[in-house]
């Protein structure tokens, strides 16, 4: 079974349209956003194609195949126009093997670990920053962002698929992998 991951679209209708292309081509499950989908927020520049009117669009044609979290730049406002539950602070899934915690970020991340068992792996968005690696027992995941990465890297997402997360540009490049 294969899980896709996405964070911070931030309203940007250029990188959802090429977010729902990935998706088409990796045919996931599921597809998890790990919050801010609409808005920009204060601290950001507006990515490129800001339009969440046309990601709203974009986003509610695929609802079914959508499991969303909460960001910080996400409100109850959203909420009315996106046909998907979107203001859940957390959420858990499995992949029949390993169990996931997802978090935005903003309130949970490394410095302040969610109540979960330690065989759990973290998975959040938020810093806009990628990263998949294994540390003092514990496993922390983020996809990056999909719209206004950080540090230098690429717009990404990531792909779970037997056991293997793997983050990767829209142009299909392996930026990081880990086996879990």
């Amino acid at each position: 079974m294969k899980f896709m991951f996405a964070s911070d679209i931030h309203g940007s209708a250029y990188y959802c349209r090429k977010l729902l292309e990935a998706m088409e081509k990796e045919q996931p499950k599921k597809l998890l956003l790990l919050g801010d989908i609409l808005y920009h927020g204060p601290r950001n520049d507006l990515p490129k194609e800001y339009a969440p009117k046309e990601v709203i669009a974009m986003l509610n044609g695929v609802k079914d195949k959508l499991l969303a979290i909460r960001g910080n730049c996400d409100t109850e406002v959203d909420q009315m126009v996106l046909n998907f539950p979107v203001l859940a602070d957390y959420a858990w899934f499995t992949d029949g093997t390993h169990t996931f915690y997802l978090s935005h970020g903003h309130v949970y991340h490394e410095g302040n670990l969610p109540p979960m068992q330690e065989d759990e792996i973290f998975v959040y968005g938020h810093t806009h920053v990628l990263r998949a690696e294994k540390k003092d027992g514990r496993v922390y995941l983020n996809p990056g962002s999909v719209s206004l990465p950080k540090e230098g890297n690429i717009p990404t997402y990531a792909v779970l698929k037997d056991g293997v997360f793997t983050i990767k540009g829209f142009d299909g490049t392996v930026v990081k992998e880990l086996a879990l």
